[in-house]
């Protein structure tokens, strides 16, 4: 059994199923109306179709032209809106703001500020008269009333020297900004102080300075200033000096004399042994002693040598080691066994002699004395008969 060929276009029957034409209006098995289900889908295709949107289509010179139209609505709107705000016309109107209860600011009262009381300048006061008495100079007067020796020249036209005479007058100047009292009958401290030193007048002569007119006087250089109102220690030729004799340094007294330390004990004597003999082999011989402690710097031990056998040979040495070596010198030189005899002592320089030698006294006990035998030559044998 063959099947029927599908057309196409057919529809189906909703009822019973069975496949009809496009264009049947009822089914012819079960005779249902297809009719209105046909028109009723033409129905809706149209109105799908009526509600799309219209399509337009331009070409490109007219959508050209239509942008630039558009640009340029858009650019005169622009000009519109910016030209009604410049003449004070707002296209937009303005939200309503609720107004702001405004605190009140307290403004503080301005302060007074003080005026400012000019410090009036100090006018100078004129120089005052002063009448010279008798052994015054012009270093006295300027120490007393504390001003220079020069402004005392200034203001009274005098020469360099300074040279004034009992009774004159002279115009003193105020030294400092706090006025000087006048001279009255009844000198200030500083009149008494000055009248009460002894001084005496010095002349500068040639190749003088400051620094030696005080060593010869033995007072300050200050001091010397002082009394002369000297600003430097520059001194003229020929200028008149007050030696203030009152401010000499006081003499030195005596020194006072050292505590001498207590004396030393004698050495202990250890090398050689006493009566040891010496031959020609030995040419030095080292004497050794124990130490007494430690010496100060002006100490020494004093080492005494002595040849007993010929009396007329002695040797003193100062050395702060505790040894000594005996020089070849002092050894023989005959073939007889020479007794030498040596003893140690601590001494303590106290001064120093008219050749500038120093000078030795004791300071401790004496070593006891030993004694060595020293041969100097060969001993000749006995010539037989």
């Amino acid at each position: 059994m063959s099947q029927e060929p599908i057309s196409p276009k057919s529809q189906i029957c909703p009822t019973c199923g069975t496949r009809l034409s496009e264009n049947a209006t009822r089914c012819l098995v079960c005779g249902t109306e297809l009719k209105a289900k046909a028109a009723a889908k033409t129905k809706a295709d149209a109105s799908l179709q009526a509600s799309r949107m219209p399509e337009i289509r331009l070409s490109l010179p007219v959508a050209l032209a239509a942008l630039v139209t558009i640009l340029a609505l858009g650019a005169f709107l622009v000009y519109f809106v910016l030209s009604s705000g410049a003449t004070g016309t707002s296209l937009v109107t303005p939200t309503a703001v609720g107004t702001a209860t405004a605190t009140a600011t307290i403004t503080p009262t301005p302060t007074e500020q003080p005026t400012l009381t000019p410090i009036p300048s100090q006018t100078p006061l004129p120089p005052f008269e002063y009448t010279v008495r008798s052994g015054e100079t012009c270093g006295v007067i300027a120490a007393t009333f504390k001003i220079s020796v020069q402004s005392i020249i200034t203001e009274n036209q005098l020469s360099s020297q300074c040279f004034v005479s009992e009774g004159q007058v002279l115009k003193i100047p105020y030294p400092t900004s706090t006025p000087a009292p006048p001279p009255t009958d009844i000198p200030n401290e500083a009149t008494q102080t000055a009248q009460a030193c002894e001084k005496v007048v010095y002349t500068v002569q040639t190749d003088d300075t400051l620094s030696s007119i005080a060593a010869n006087y033995n007072v300050p250089q200050d001091a010397i200033k002082f009394y002369n109102g000297l600003a430097s220690d520059n001194v003229l030729l020929g200028t008149t000096l007050v030696i203030p004799l009152c401010e000499r340094f006081a003499t030195p007294g005596p020194t006072p004399t050292p505590t001498l330390p207590p004396p030393y004990l004698a050495p202990n004597l250890l090398l050689p042994a006493d009566g040891a003999a010496f031959t020609l082999a030995n040419d030095v011989v080292t004497l050794q002693w124990a130490s007494v402690g430690a010496l100060r710097d002006n100490e020494r031990y004093q080492v005494v040598i002595e040849d007993v056998t010929t009396g007329d040979l002695r040797l003193t040495e100062y050395v702060s080691d505790t040894k000594y070596i005996v020089p070849t010198s002092f050894r023989p030189t005959d073939n007889l066994a020479h007794i030498i005899r040596w003893r140690v002592t601590t001494v303590r320089q106290t001064g120093v002699d008219e050749q500038g030698q120093p000078v030795w006294t004791s300071a401790g006990a004496v070593s006891d004395k030993r004694n060595f035998s020293w041969v100097g030559a060969a001993i000749q044998g006995t010539p037989k008969p």
